[in-house]
Parts: C-alpha cells; sequence; structure tokens
C-alpha cells in the first residue's frame, strides 16, 4: 500500500490571529503521517483558525482542522488511499472504504464545509477539487485566494 519513493511535495500551517494570516512550513515527515501533521497542527496554539494545507506528489491534498477531539478532514481524491499510507490514514479517520481499484473516479472524501467559515463554502470548495486537470498546489492556491491568505500562500510556497 505505501510508496516507498520519497513523497514529494509540501505541508503548511496556516493560522488567521487577529484578522491575519500567516503561513509557515510543516515538517515534511507530515506528508507521510497524518498523525504528524495534526500533532504539529494542534501545537500552533491560536485564538484564531489554524489549519494544515498538504500537497502530496502532485496528486492529491488534505486539508487538516484540529479539534479538541480529533481532526476535521477533506481528502481530494479519495483513490489516493490505494497508494499513499497518508491518505489511508485520513479515510481511516473519516470510517470511509477506499475505492476499487477500478475505480477511475476522482472524489472528495471528508468534510467540504471545513473551511465554510473562512469564506470556501462547501459547493465551491467541491467545485476546485473536481478540477482534475490542476494540480493539487493549484488548487490550494484557488482556495487560499478565496479565503483571503492567497499572497501568504504564493509567498510561502516560493520560499520551500
Amino acid at each position: 500500500m505505501a510508496v516507498k519513493e520519497p513523497i514529494t511535495g509540501f505541508a503548511m500551517a496556516v493560522v488567521r490571529e487577529d484578522g491575519r494570516w500567516r503561513c509557515s512550513p510543516l515538517d515534511p515527515a507530515a506528508l507521510g503521517e497524518l498523525d504528524t501533521a495534526i500533532t504539529a497542527l494542534r501545537g500552533l496554539r491560536s485564538t484564531g483558525a489554524v489549519f494544515g494545507l498538504l500537497a502530496v506528489d502532485d496528486e492529491f491534498f488534505v486539508i487538516v482542522r484540529p479539534t479538541p477531539v480529533g481532526a476535521v478532514l477533506l481528502l481530494s481524491d479519495a483513490a489516493a488511499a490505494l497508494d499513499y499510507d497518508i491518505a489511508a490514514d485520513v479515510l481511516d479517520l473519516l470510517r470511509a472504504e477506499a475505492p476499487d481499484d477500478d475505480d477511475d473516479v476522482v472524489w472528495p472524501e471528508g468534510d467540504l464545509e471545513i473551511l465554510a467559515d473562512l469564506g470556501m463554502p462547501g459547493p465551491e470548495l467541491e467545485v476546485i477539487v473536481n478540477e482534475i486537470e490542476l494540480y493539487p498546489d493549484e488548487q490550494l492556491q484557488m482556495i487560499a485566494q478565496r479565503c483571503g491568505f492567497g499572497d501568504e500562500y504564493a509567498a510561502l510556497l516560493d520560499e520551500l
């Protein structure tokens, strides 16, 4: 099930506090371990929103939003669980089944309303997820723009 090659992509934390957005890198290990991402995000104590954006191998993305009792999650493509441990971990936490190997359909799994309070309603997020000709970093850029932290997102990506 696990991909043995090094996982490429990026993991970033996004924090909104006092009306200002801040993006910072997460440990690259977060791309392979959901618990690593959740633990790192929980360590960023804030009175505002805290969530993580993980873009994995130009294949899919995960949005992770820690809560006091777990995490709210969105996996852009449930089929990624067939090849990536982190995607399988997301499905496990969501108690969702991985698709069949012969399914060519891309579908999200998790909470499409994960960023609704930040300006990204579920139906709009679903449209972005379904833009399959875009890479995950491009999809996340659209999300960042819509929520209001596009400049911070782009600046951090330039550094990574």
